[in-house]
């Protein structure tokens, strides 16, 4: 609910029929049973326990802890790994979005980015040591890639450093058993109060880009929260410096050879990212319906107004042509087939669209769209965060218009 008018006008909230889901071509009925089912349940919580209270974490810029031995009760940690589709796990990123993007992002950054390196890249040993405790929430992960001088250049300008060392003498050494960190990291999710730090650093000896387990207490690890946001502000981001941490060799992710080898897992990131779109305008919608269907202006409710029909259609046409293209995703991921050039299309498409439908969603809404009282002023602040993280709208747009021209427009 968006809370009260208060503006004073009547509603016709008692009298309101039943509407049709901004799902309006009902992509969820490919789900089986067991999937639909599941997304039930997670509506549930997320009514019950999310909903009532994400504004005034948000306006607070505070992140609720105390809900996530819950949350891991719902057991959706990396869905495909449980047996689930595509769909079904992108469906449930929509959803948390559509309630509250930034309990979405978190869940993302932890289950999509640090649970399934663990699942890629990880020894035995360390999926015996951490997964469990990670899947479950009794830890927390963060995935440390991005830096201060780099975003969408980090694979190729990556500053953060990692030396091979003898842990007995503090020396160089190539085949020693540990290893020593220095660099900044920035805008790392969870980062704050996480326990462990997904982290990656090019290796002094051959350049090449590794993947380190680092463990968020150890000395030289400082964090310092992003203040002043103006979106996704339940998120902790953080900026992290580290300065000579050291860190076993037992605890470097052996799978990682080079920054190609994380192709897979920032692509399905990035699909995660796109639902995200998709959800932050079904929760444009949802607000942006109800408040013309209940509002009334000139003595009629701003819902028989043609233009804000228009815009309501608009926003509907968007949202259904983004779980299109998503549902469409996820089948050939489900197939082993979505490359990078169709995930960045889907990214870059979607969260244009949603920039569009939020936008339209904040008009509706009039000066009451501009104050968080009223959701409208969250979800428009929130679609900023979701049309740059994962590759801004231009890069990915460029990474397509490589794989349809064959010549490339990135540097």
């Amino acid at each position: 609910m968006m809370g009260a008018d208060k503006a004073g006008s009547e509603t016709v909230r008692d009298s309101m029929p039943d509407l049709p889901s901004a799902d309006f071509f009902d992509f969820e009925s490919l789900l089986d049973r067991k999937e639909r089912d599941k997304l039930a349940e997670l509506r549930e919580f997320l009514a019950a326990e999310i909903a009532p209270h994400g504004g005034d974490w948000w306006n607070k810029a505070e992140f609720p802890a105390h809900i996530l031995p819950k949350l891991a009760a719902l057991e959706l940690s990396t869905p495909a790994e449980r047996g689930y589709s595509h769909l079904f796990a992108g469906l449930v990123i929509a959803e948390m979005t559509r309630v509250d993007t930034s309990i979405a992002t978190f869940f993302m950054v932890h289950h999509d980015l640090f649970v399934q390196s663990l699942y890629d890249f990880g020894s035995e040993d360390q999926k015996q040591r951490l997964l469990a405790d990670a899947a479950s929430l009794r830890i927390t992960g963060a995935f440390a890639l991005t830096e201060p001088n780099h975003g969408s250049d980090v694979a190729g300008g990556m500053e953060t450093r990692a030396r091979r060392i003898s842990s007995a003498t503090g020396e160089p050494d190539g085949g020693g058993d540990a290893w020593v960190l220095n660099g900044a990291k920035r805008w790392i999710g969870n980062g704050t109060f996480c326990d462990y730090m997904l982290v990656w650093a090019r290796d002094e000896a051959d350049g090449s880009v590794r993947g380190f387990i680092v463990d968020a207490t150890l000395p030289g690890v400082s964090r310092t929260r992003i203040e002043n946001k103006i979106a996704l502000r339940t998120v902790q981001n953080a900026d992290i410096v580290l300065a000579d941490v050291h860190v076993a060799e037992a605890d470097r992710f052996a799978n990682i050879g080079s920054f190609a080898d994380t192709r897979e897992l920032l692509r399905g990131s990035r699909i995660m990212v796109a639902w995200q779109a998709v959800g932050q305008q079904l929760a444009a919608f949802d607000v942006a319906r109800q408040y013309a269907v209940e509002r009334r202006q000139f003595g009629r409710p701003l819902a028989q107004f043609q233009l804000i029909q228009q815009q309501l259609v608009t926003m509907l046409g968007n949202a259904v042509a983004g779980m299109g293209m998503m549902a469409g995703l996820a089948r050939l991921q489900d197939a082993g087939a979505a490359d990078m050039p169709q995930v960045a299309l889907a990214k870059s498409y979607v969260s244009a669209r949603m920039r569009e439908t939020v936008a339209l969603g904040r008009s509706i809404l009039g000066g009451n769209g501009i104050v968080t009282d009223y959701r409208m002023a969250k979800i428009f602040s929130d679609a900023e965060a979701i049309y740059t993280y994962e590759g801004s709208f231009e890069i990915n747009t460029l990474i397509a218009g490589r794989a349809v021209t064959g010549m490339s427009a990135i540097a």
